[in-house]
Order: C-alpha cells, then sequence, then structure tokens
C-alpha cells in the first residue's frame, strides 16, 4: 500500500488527481485490496470507477486528417491525443482524468465535442512523438510567431538567417533533436535537405533510422542548420564549401562531444554530426564478448615487448574501444603509454592522450615524431591514414616500442597487402607487425520479444550449414523496448590473426591477400563469419545480421564453420 501511496502523490505533484481525489482512491483500493503498483494500475481502476475507456495505444490507428484540427504546442503541453471520431464525439487520450484544462483548452478551440480515454502518460508522449515529429510544439510556435522566408542561398547580402538561428523555437528545437538522439543512443544524426523535405534520421545500433517531424519544417531548414554552425563555431556566411566543427555539451551529468560535417548539395547544406560520449564506461577484456580463442590470443599479444598490432574494419565498428579497452588492460605504473587520436573518444586515468589538430600542424606523423622524444613504452596510433604515419608506427615498432592502431579492410589478411600498397616495404611489415584483430558489430536481439524462427527459409539456411538438429535459430520480432526493430544494444564478431613464420614468408614474397587467407584458415584461423555464427547459436543474434555485416565473405565458406565443435570445423577443412 505504501508504493501505491507514493504513486498517488507522484500524480498529485503532476495535477494529474487532486489531494481529495487521491485520498478518496487511496481509501477505496484498501477497502478492495486492489494492489496498485503502477500508473497503469492505477489509470484501469479509474476507468472501471468511473466507466471511461481505457487503452495503452498499441494498436490504436490515429486519424491524421483529426489530429490536423488541433494545435500541436496544445497537444504536447497538455499530454492529451485525439485519437478517433466516435458518434459525433472526438475521442482523446489523456492520462489526466481530473485535470480537465487540457480537455476545456481543446474545445474552446476547435468548438468540438470531446469524450476522455485514459491511457498511460508514455504512451501518449511515445505516440505524440511519432505523430507529431521531433520538436512539433517549438516549430509550430515557430510558424504562427515568426514567420520565415527561405531566402536565395545565391545572394549574399541575404543575412536575416543570423537573427532566425537564435530565434528561441529554432534554439528549442536544435536542442530537442540532440536531446532524442541521445536518449535513443544514437551515433550519428543527418540532417538531409531535399526538394520538399528536411528528413532528419539517426544511426541506432549501426542502422540508419527516420525521424518523424513537423511537415513545415522544410521551411525553417537554412535556420536550422544556421543554428548547428552557430553552436560548433562555423562560418555561418559560407554556404558553398564543405566546414567541419564540433560542440561540446553536457546532459544530465554526462558530457557529449559532438562532430559536425557540413557539406553543400543540392537543395541546402547536409548536416551529419558524430555524437561521442565522453563518460562512457570503459568494458573490461571479457566483456568485449570475444570467443575464448581470440581472447587468449589477444591477451598473450598485449604482453609482447615490441611490435605492431592492429584492429581493422569499418567505420563505426568499435576498433577504437577494442583498442581503449586493450590499452586499459596493460595500464600500470611501470608503463608509459601514450595516445595519438583524432578524436579522443575516451579519457583514461594515467595515460598521455594527444588531439591531433589540422589547422595548427599537429598531425599524426609529426605528432609521432614528437612522441618517440617522450620515451613512451607504448603508442596508440588512432589511425594508419598514409605512408609517412604507416612508416613512422614500423621504425617506432622495431625501435622496442609496442604500437596499437586501426586500418580500414575487410578482413585481417587484408591490412598485410595494404600496408605494402601504402609503400611500406614487404620485409619491414613482415618483422614488425604481430597480429591483426578484424572486427564488426552485430545487433543484439531484444529479449523482450525475439521468437524462435521456424519459417521455411531457415530451415533450408540450417540443412545448408549442417546446423545441429537441437540449437534453435532466433528471429527479431519488434515491440515498443526496442522500437518495433526488434534489436537492442550491439556485440562484436572477431577475426584473429597471428603472424607465423609461414604468413611472414609470404608477405616477403608478396602475396596476395586471398593466398594469405588460404594459409591463415589452414592453420585454424577463425573469420568473422564463423565467430557470428557463434552469436546466433548462443541466440544473440540472427543469421541475416551475420550476413549483413561479412557479406564480403561467402556463404559456401562459412557454411563449413557453422556447426559449434570448433575442432571438428578446422579438421574438415
Amino acid at each position: 500500500m505504501t508504493a501505491m501511496k507514493d504513486l498517488l502523490a507522484k500524480m498529485v505533484e503532476g495535477k494529474q488527481l487532486s489531494f481529495m481525489d487521491a485520498e478518496a482512491l487511496t481509501q477505496q483500493c484498501r477497502q478492495g485490496a486492489k494492489a496498485v503498483q503502477s500508473e497503469e494500475d492505477v489509470l484501469r481502476w479509474l476507468a472501471d470507477e468511473y466507466d471511461i475507456s481505457y487503452t495503452n495505444l498499441e494498436d490504436v490507428e490515429l486519424d491524421r486528417q483529426l489530429l490536423s484540427l488541433f494545435p500541436a504546442r496544445v497537444l504536447l503541453k497538455e499530454e492529451v491525443l485525439p485519437l478517433k471520431r466516435v458518434n459525433g464525439s472526438v475521442e482523446v487520450a489523456t492520462s489526466r482524468l481530473f485535470a480537465t484544462q487540457g480537455l476545456d483548452t481543446l474545445k474552446t478551440l476547435t468548438g468540438l465535442k470531446l469524450k476522455p480515454v485514459l491511457a498511460p502518460s508514455e504512451a501518449i508522449q511515445r505516440e505524440m512523438k511519432k505523430r507529431l515529429g521531433v520538436g512539433a510544439d517549438t516549430i509550430d510556435t515557430l510558424g504562427e510567431e515568426a514567420p520565415l522566408q527561405v531566402v536565395d542561398d545565391e545572394r549574399e547580402e541575404d543575412t536575416n538567417l543570423d537573427g532566425a538561428a537564435e530565434d528561441a523555437s529554432i534554439i528549442r528545437f536544435v536542442n530537442q533533436v540532440l536531446r532524442d538522439a541521445i536518449e535513443l543512443r544514437a551515433s550519428d544524426i543527418h540532417l538531409e535537405p531535399f526538394e520538399d523535405e528536411l528528413r532528419i534520421r539517426y544511426r541506432i545500433d549501426g542502422v540508419l533510422q527516420e525521424v518523424p517531424v513537423p511537415s513545415q519544417i522544410k521551411r525553417f531548414q537554412p535556420a536550422i542548420v544556421s543554428r548547428v554552425k552557430i553552436l560548433s563555431h562555423l562560418n555561418i556566411a559560407e554556404k558553398r564549401l564543405p566546414q567541419d566543427g564540433r560542440i561540446k555539451i553536457r546532459l544530465d551529468n554526462s558530457e557529449v562531444d559532438i562532430r559536425v560535417s557540413v557539406i553543400p548539395m543540392l537543395h541546402g547544406e547536409a548536416v551529419v554530426m558524430r555524437l561521442l560520449r565522453q563518460n562512457s564506461t570503459l568494458l573490461g577484456m571479457p566483456e568485449l564478448g570475444m570467443a575464448p580463442r581470440e581472447l587468449k590470443m589477444f591477451r598473450s599479444m598485449l604482453g609482447l615487448p615490441h611490435g605492431i598490432i592492429l584492429v581493422t574494419g569499418p567505420t563505426g565498428s568499435g576498433k577504437t574501444t577494442s583498442l581503449y579497452t586493450a590499452l586499459n588492460e596493460i595500464n600500470d605504473s611501470i608503463r608509459k603509454i601514450i595516445t595519438i587520436e583524432d578524436p579522443i573518444e575516451y579519457q583514461l586515468k594515467g595515460i598521455n592522450q594527444i588531439q591531433v589538430s589540422e589547422k595548427s600542424g599537429l598531425t599524426f606523423a609529426r605528432g609521432l615524431r614528437a612522441i618517440l622524444r617522450h620515451d613512451p613504452d607504448v603508442l596508440l596510433i588512432g589511425e594508419i591514414r598514409d605512408r609517412e604515419t604507416a612508416q613512422i608506427a614500423v621504425q617506432a615498432s622495431l625501435t622496442g616500442h609496442l604500437v596499437f592502431s586501426t586500418l580500414h579492410t575487410n578482413d585481417a589478411p587484408g591490412a598485410l597487402t595494404r600496408l605494402v600498397d601504402m609503400g611500406v616495404e614487404p620485409y619491414l611489415v613482415a618483422s614488425s607487425l604481430e597480429a591483426v584483430l578484424a572486427q564488426r558489430l552485430v545487433r543484439v536481439l531484444c529479449p523482450g520479444c525475439k521468437e524462435e524462427d521456424h519459417s521455411a527459409t531457415t530451415q533450408a539456411l540450417k540443412e545448408q550449414l549442417d546446423w545441429p538438429k537441437n540449437v534453435p535459430m532466433f528471429r527479431a520480432v519488434g515491440c515498443r523496448e526496442c522500437r518495433q526493430t526488434g534489436y537492442h544494444g550491439r556485440r562484436g564478431i572477431f577475426e584473429m590473426m597471428d603472424l607465423n613464420f609461414e604468413i611472414r614468408q609470404m608477405i616477403l614474397k608478396s602475396c596476395s591477400s586471398g593466398e594469405i587467407r588460404a594459409v591463415a584458415l589452414k592453420n585454424g584461423l577463425r573469420t568473422l563469419s564463423d565467430d557470428g555464427w557463434r552469436l546466433v547459436r548462443d541466440g544473440v543474434t540472427t543469421p541475416e545480421e551475420v550476413m549483413r555485416v561479412t557479406k564480403d565473405q561467402s556463404l559456401n565458406e562459412t557454411s563449413k564453420e557453422a556447426p559449434p565443435q570448433a575442432e571438428a570445423e578446422v579438421a574438415k577443412k
């Protein structure tokens, strides 16, 4: 009963119940011995007591034409949502039965007869965001209070957008987009201009998802872009050249570093913002999710006195997280560790970190030369981008340093030939490189809605892969918790290749990455696909996810590796 009282007290503070109504409800619930633990329980009880309909809005189809009759700012302020017309009345979802000012305001503005329907406040807010779009209240206010005209980009004398970008509604809208993206765990925000719309998309768990926005947002596109430029200290008058900047914000005691890229497109400037959470908790080695073989190999590499360890994969595949975890593992008082990065994604205590700055002339190559005079034991180079950086990294490893870095290649064997293509002599690659870790991120099935897949396609795939009969495959379904995607979060899959004598000889002979790969497979290399199927067997992800991120590897090669017995897999080859 104490939990019920606390809940009712909160509802009184939120003006959803008067104090007298809350006291009466408490007494009636006590007499009826009804367990009330959540807002939903209270709303269901109220619906029964006052003979009012209740809905969780899961299967309700909203009338969009009806929704357009009501001002968005009033709906969002009062948390009421028109649903549909029934017998001359409009059903309106609300969680505030006894706070009638919202319904009264709508009745006054529209003259329509309204009928309340009880629904949880979280469900109402979710549907509002979906139907009205992010920042609908601010755009609605701006449209009435300060209508803007889109200026001609060719007319350089037009500067009224400078003031428009400082309008309170535009500031609030950009802030809402940033907050919404951070709350949804987005890694990137895309603002994309088209002829008749400004599309906003978030990259969540590695996949772009479109965000509902008000239809009239296109009118304010230049002002929104200008606001982002002001925040990132860019030139708002320059609309013909690409620009890069950064924003640092603090939200709920956590800091987020935002990298901004603005590029002119056919219908205006497009903006992409990369969100880097500064206070993210760094994982330990076991939490990376490596298979025991790869984890043992990776840990053994960390104990080497010198050499290069490369982590490869596309942008956003978790390379930096793996390297930081490795550095954290060997971070102690007897080693000096220096990193040079662009950008610094995590701040590690006890590690000297350098931020690359192209404007001031601090490049990777120039920074590396200076670092070597600081007597380091371990170096982390954010990325090997060119021949000069690669050669300095090799020289550093040959003079007694352990060097970590990243490279953009499809798989582990490809890193060897990439270094040679950059201009590093094969004998230097063979003598300095110790191991290559390729990785990708696959989406994790939502635990609340995943279910076993019995489809004909999956059964055919099981036969092709010689899948064990007692090991199920799961499929993504979609629910409210995962935004109907069926996935929540990501896990890494890894391909660890150490360089033995045979592979070093192949580098000296300038063999192709395909030939090196064949020898590595013969020596027990577990490919990205193999590791992905390990997660499928564990019920962590789906076959579709594994094939999506490893489509550079053929299913025929993978089919030999899918069954759980790893030793049998190698023997089959």
